[in-house]
């Protein structure tokens, strides 16, 4: 895998994560656990597109 398809990947997941997240908020009872993970997974992927970055 290259380095391109890499962050594209990388991108995608941070997108899927965004879409988890906005979904389990519009729930009319959010499972704020399961948010806290899924924000915690995006934040990992993000550093780790910022170090691919660099």
């Amino acid at each position: 895998m290259s380095l391109e398809e890499r962050i594209a990947a990388l991108k995608a997941k941070h997108q899927a994560l965004e879409q988890a997240i906005e979904e389990e908020n519009s729930r009319p009872h959010p499972d704020d656990i399961h948010i806290h993970t899924l924000k915690k997974k995006k934040l990992q992927i993000k550093d780790e597109l910022a170090s691919l970055s660099q």
